[in-house]
C-alpha cells in the first residue's frame, strides 16, 4: 500500500522558515515524481514544487522560486520542501503527491497527474 505521510508544519512569523518532509511507502523509490500542492481556504489547489526520480530535475511556481527549494534523500524515501522568507499568503494546507509509475521524464505541477496524495500538513505564516 502506498503511503505518504508529511510532516513539518506549523505557525512561523513572516520571514521565517520551516522544512516539510514527505516520508513515502509502499513503492520503489525510484520510478516517481513527488509534487507538493497547497491549498488556502476559499482557494483551489495549486502546485507548489516537484521533483523527478529519474534525473532529479525539479520546478517550481514562478511565485515560489528563490524561496522554496525541493530535494529528496532516496535512501530515506522522503522528499523535502524548504520553505524561505515565508509570507502570510503562504498560509495553506500542504499536500505531498506522488506519481506512480511516472508516466513522463518531467514532473508536474498539475494535481491531476498525481495518483496517490498525503493527508497535509497545515503551515500558517503570521504577519
Amino acid at each position: 500500500e502506498v503511503q505518504l505521510v508529511e510532516s513539518g508544519g506549523g505557525l512561523v512569523q513572516a520571514g521565517g522558515s520551516l522544512r516539510l518532509s514527505c516520508a513515502a511507502s509502499g513503492f520503489t523509490f525510484d520510478d516517481y515524481h513527488i509534487g507538493w500542492f497547497r491549498q488556502a481556504p476559499g482557494k483551489e489547489r495549486e502546485g507548489v514544487s516537484c521533483i523527478s526520480s529519474s534525473d532529479g530535475s525539479t520546478d517550481s511556481s514562478d511565485s515560489m522560486k528563490g524561496r522554496f527549494t525541493i530535494s529528496s534523500d532516496n535512501a530515506q524515501n522522503t522528499v523535502y520542501l524548504q520553505m524561505n522568507s515565508l509570507k502570510p499568503e503562504d498560509t495553506a494546507v500542504y499536500f505531498c503527491a506522488a506519481e506512480h509509475p511516472a508516466v513522463s521524464g518531467f514532473c508536474s505541477l498539475i494535481g491531476a497527474m498525481y495518483n496517490y496524495w498525503g493527508q497535509g500538513t497545515q503551515v500558517t505564516v503570521s504577519s
